[in-house]
């Protein structure tokens, strides 16, 4: 019997985990992938939005600003990569000024600090490479850029060391009342709790729905993106947005925090909540729209396209709190953009309703803080020789695009919560995340998967399931 069980160990469910570990009690984290970070939290726009967007008043309006302020914090604290870098939303001709005064308004209203409005010339000196049509921008300095792998990583990671239990390739079919909560049937057999919460992205409508007559519905939206080698991250140094749509912010271009050049996403609302193939015809449109925005982008410098889905609530804001007829029933739905913002304040916002619920005592042995993986790239010479002397494997590189060492693989492989596959060692250290993506890097990653795992590389999977890597008859020989 656990005190709480989340379901989905994406970037908001992370986030409730690390802020429920606060306090005694007995949690874990129910999650259908082979790690955190598997659905909507690994494909987005990585952008910590400033707050000017949402509806005044909105769930989505209140928990941007808030996670916006505390992200400088949190990544202090976790030891992730995040940047204001600030952000700029251009206005293409006079006719629309009402529209950005209109985002300026919101923006105030919402309570974002240091808003502006540029002119033309302002924002060219500024962002020399945006359209010579530019009248004006909003100018948003404490937007930012962030690592999402590294946010909900670090947020588990913390979890985890706090108390709370995570239960991987286990998947929740069906939720059942019980005497004394709820008893979730899993194909890895029943888990009882106290709690739920249901933070299972594009999949919440589904757990919500099955003990709830008040009913939900959320679209899956994908979005295409085409990412760009580190040749182009200078391209701009603002994210650039368009002025936004009925469908959201449109297509952005940005930089990323590792250096690259960002742009997208589309928005096209689909059936399959596993649907994240790209579309010729969508990257199409990321490439041409963004070109709208921004000139020159460098588009022979693309070293990947992939898309992501968000989870659109039909009341188009964030759903959480508990269900009105499901007593102990925590939803956090309807989590899209600003979600990766968003996400702090979500995490203190459930942990917060479920202490107060729950009557939970705080513990005096809470570990704020965690160290990520060492990066021998941001030591001095002297400090990195050190390193090497003490633990040769630091000075053998493995990916030589993202310039990744052994030694950086395996404490991903050995941390709390390590990598089991080709795409958690990508995520946790970027081995495979360059401009060759992985082609030269990725048998010697599975070699050091399969020695400190202990398995065969017939074992070894992409992405966990039946994402095989080697195939084959003769495994004697591998």
């Amino acid at each position: 019997m656990y005190d709480v069980i989340i379901i989905g160990a994406g970037v908001c469910g992370a986030a409730i985990a690390r802020e429920l570990s606060r306090y005694q009690a007995k949690i874990c984290v129910l999650e259908k992938e082979e790690d955190v970070c598997c659905g909507t939290s690994k494909a987005n726009s990585a952008i910590v939005h400033a707050g000017y967007d949402a509806v005044t008043g909105s769930l989505k309006a209140k928990l941007n600003v808030r996670g916006n302020e505390r992200m400088g914090e949190l990544a202090k604290e976790l030891d992730f990569p995040f940047e204001r870098n600030g952000s700029l939303v251009l206005c293409l001709n006079e006719d629309d000024m009402p529209n950005l005064q209109a985002l300026y308004d919101r923006g105030v209203a919402n309570g974002v600090r240091e808003l502006r409005i540029l002119n033309r010339e302002e924002v060219l000196e500024m962002e020399p490479n945006v359209t010579e049509n530019v009248y004006a921008a909003l100018y948003a300095p404490t937007a930012g850029i962030v690592c999402p792998f590294g946010l909900n990583i670090a947020l588990a990671e913390n979890a985890y060391a706090n108390g709370v239990e995570f239960y991987f390739n286990t998947e929740v079919t069906e939720i059942h009342k019980s005497e004394e909560g709820y008893a979730l049937q899993t194909d890895k057999g029943t888990f009882e709790t106290k709690y739920v919460v249901n933070a299972a992205g594009v999949y919440a409508d589904r757990f919500h729905n099955m003990v709830s007559e008040k009913k939900i519905h959320i679209t899956a939206r994908r979005g295409d993106y085409c990412l760009m080698d580190k040749e182009a991250g200078n391209h701009v140094h603002k994210t650039i947005f368009a002025l936004p749509g009925k469908l959201g912010k449109g297509i952005l271009v940005t930089p990323t925090v590792h250096g690259n050049l960002l742009i997208g996403p589309t928005a096209v609302d689909v059936e399959d909540k596993e649907g994240i193939n790209t579309t010729a015809e969508g990257l199409a449109q990321v490439l041409e729209k963004a070109g709208m925005s921004v000139r020159n982008i460098p588009t022979r410098q693309v070293i990947t396209s992939f898309a992501g889905l968000r989870a659109h609530e039909d009341g188009d804001d964030f759903i959480i709190g508990e269900a009105e007829d499901a007593p102990g029933f925590i939803d956090c739905a309807g989590i899209e953009s600003p979600g990766i913002a968003s996400c702090p304040a979500i995490g203190e916002m459930a942990a917060e309703l479920i202490r107060d619920k729950m009557g939970l005592a705080e513990k005096t042995d809470f570990i704020a803080n965690r160290q990520g993986i060492k990066n021998p790239n941001t030591l001095s010479m002297e400090e990195r020789n050190a390193l090497i002397k003490e633990n040769p494997a630091y000075g053998n590189i493995i990916c030589r695009c993202e310039m990744v060492t052994e030694g950086e693989i395996i404490d991903a492989i050995r941390r709390p919560l390590g990598a089991k596959s080709l795409d958690g060692v990508k995520r946790r250290t970027r081995a495979g995340m360059g401009r060759c993506q992985s082609g030269f890097c990725a048998p010697r990653t599975m070699e050091i998967l399969a020695r400190e795992c202990d398995m065969s590389m017939f074992d070894i999977t992409k992405s966990g399931g039946d994402s095989k890597l080697v195939v084959g008859t003769n495994k004697d020989t591998v």
